[in-house]
């Protein structure tokens, strides 16, 4: 991650010899729909018709997951996909998982979560929340989270390779140019910044800083 090296084409970086394993590194954006969107409905559909949740809880409980989903965004980002281990094999996985990102971050066919990382991190994440909220609540809370992810990853396509107009969006753009191009090791946020602000990783923050150190 601390190579200087940044490609503003639309192109890919070969990570595998092996043409079957290079095929499960690239994904069209499309794909996480088609996926996890029949996830959503289906606990949604569970909450409301199996379980009998009303729609109070089910939006209390779905909120709560779509809030935990953008502390886990940015404790992924900021943790796990920008961790320095010193082995080498470290240093490789971190490449695969992200590195790859910052050095081609265009590359439209690596922008989402491949199925072969998001779905067993999906099954993951399931059996995390249901021991901890039963197999009722689970259910509702599940909904927001991936909806929250959904949203994560669609944004980040979009940061890349939309026109956005809405002014938030820009904003948004604007915040993730700056983790690419400016200082990797700020702005974390993706789909949103407010983590960013509660743990002062902003590029608000890059600013007091050089200001408390010209005082």
């Amino acid at each position: 991650m601390d190579k200087l090296y940044v490609s503003n084409k639309n192109e890919s970086a070969r990570i595998f010899k092996s043409d079957f394993l290079e095929t499960f590194t690239k994904v069209h954006w499309s794909v996480p729909l088609w996926i996890f969107v029949p996830v959503i409905l289906y606990f949604f559909y569970r909450s409301y018709f199996v379980l009998g949740l009303g729609v109070p809880n089910i939006i209390m409980f779905a909120i709560a997951g779509l809030l935990f989903w953008t502390l886990t965004e940015y404790i992924l980002h900021r943790f796990v996909f920008h961790f320095k281990p010193r082995s080498k094999i470290g240093k490789r996985i971190i490449f695969m998982f992200h590195g790859v990102h910052h050095d081609y971050p265009n590359d439209a066919l690596r922008l989402v979560m491949p199925p072969s990382v998001s779905i067993p991190l999906a099954i993951l994440f399931y059996m995390l929340f249901r021991s901890f909220l039963g197999s009722v609540y689970v259910a509702p809370f599940y909904v927001g989270f991936v909806t929250g992810y959904l949203c994560y990853d669609i944004t980040h396509y979009a940061l890349h390779h939309f026109h956005l107009r809405k002014k938030f969006l820009v904003k948004l753009m604007k915040h993730h140019a700056k983790h690419h191009y400016q200082n990797p090791n700020l702005g974390y946020g993706v789909s949103q910044t407010l983590w960013d602000h509660v743990f002062r990783t902003g590029f608000d923050q890059e600013r007091t800083n050089m200001n408390n150190r010209k005082a």
